[in-house]
Order: C-alpha cells, then sequence, then structure tokens
C-alpha cells in the first residue's frame, strides 16, 4: 500500500512530537485519526428530488468515492417530511484517501475560503473529535460550478482516538489543521 504525504509526517513527526508532549511510554497510546465523515443536509429535496443528484455529484467528487443517501426515520408533518425521504448524504473516509482528502483540505481547499483566518477552536465535542462547518463546497478546486443546481454547504468530522479535546486539538494542529489564533 503506497503511503501519502501526511501519514508519512504523522508517522515521522507527529507521533514523536505527542509523545513528547503529553508524556507518553508507548507510541501506540499516541491519538490518530480514524476517519473522515463528510455529511450535507438536503432539507429542500422534500419539493425537488433532483437536489439529492447534485450534492451525491459534489460529495463523489469532493470525497473520490460515492455518498450514502441519508433517508428520514419519522414524518413531520409540519416540515412536509414523510418516512424514508431522502434528507441528505455522507461520506465515511478512512486510510489512504482520508489523508488524501486531508492534505487537499489544508493546502488547498481551505486557503480558498473567503476571509480565512483559521478554523474555529470551539468544535470540539468532549471526546477529542473536531467538526468543523463549510459554507461553500465550492473552495474544493474538483467542483464545477456550472454541474450545481445552488452553493451548499457540508459539514466534515474527524474523528480520533483521543480522550480529551487537548490531545485532539494538538493531533490535529500537528498534522497542519490551520486553527485561529
Amino acid at each position: 500500500m503506497a503511503t501519502t504525504r501526511l501519514s508519512e509526517h504523522y508517522e515521522k513527526t507527529v507521533v514523536p512530537a505527542l509523545m513528547k508532549e503529553f508524556n507518553y511510554s508507548s507510541s501506540m497510546q499516541v491519538p490518530k485519526l480514524v476517519k473522515i465523515v463528510l455529511n450535507t443536509g438536503l432539507g429542500e429535496s422534500v419539493n425537488n428530488s433532483k437536489v439529492v443528484q447534485y450534492a451525491e455529484y459534489a460529495m463523489t467528487n469532493i470525497s473520490g468515492q460515492k455518498p450514502v443517501v441519508t433517508k428520514s426515520k419519522k414524518s413531520i408533518a409540519a416540515f412536509k417530511l414523510r418516512q424514508g425521504l431522502p434528507i441528505g448524504c455522507m461520506v465515511t473516509m478512512r486510510k489512504q484517501r482520508m489523508y488524501e482528502f486531508l492534505d487537499r483540505l489544508f493546502s488547498v481547499a481551505l486557503p480558498r475560503t473567503r476571509d480565512f483566518r483559521g478554523v474555529p477552536r470551539k468544535g470540539f465535542d468532549g471526546r477529542g473529535n473536531y467538526t468543523l462547518g463549510v459554507k461553500e463546497q465550492i473552495i474544493f478546486p474538483e467542483i464545477e460550478i456550472e454541474k450545481l443546481d445552488k452553493i451548499r454547504g457540508l459539514d466534515i468530522t474527524f474523528v480520533t482516538t483521543a480522550k480529551t479535546d487537548e490531545e485532539g486539538r494538538a493531533l490535529l494542529t500537528h498534522m497542519g489543521m490551520p486553527f485561529r489564533k
């Protein structure tokens, strides 16, 4: 299996740095990135079924794999929602594809964000996982804006083996996540 630039960076630089920072006795204690989940909600798909196809196109191009269409679990009359209607799409990336996506996110996509000053520090969940909201999926160069019906946002969740937010933040910072100062 070919290794990516970021996976090598993790092995050679991040692991020793985190072992020193948190005084781990073994390299197996060092937190690592398990998976990255991309998710987008499609509330307007209730009225227009084509919306799901546009979202699938965007997610496929961003992640390099086919997304899973999520369906509603309950009927909610106030939202004109029936059980089983498609209301979102998600992609889970692991291993090599995850590192390639992370590399593209840090080096290409985030710097293309309008008025980018770094990602917020408050997206941690208490267990070392981090969620980042992106307002426009067109920051990814793989997306052709002509093939979209409208610009949507998406959530990017980084799932780690870290036990605390402090460990998770240190891991993502060493990996190259541009947190706000």
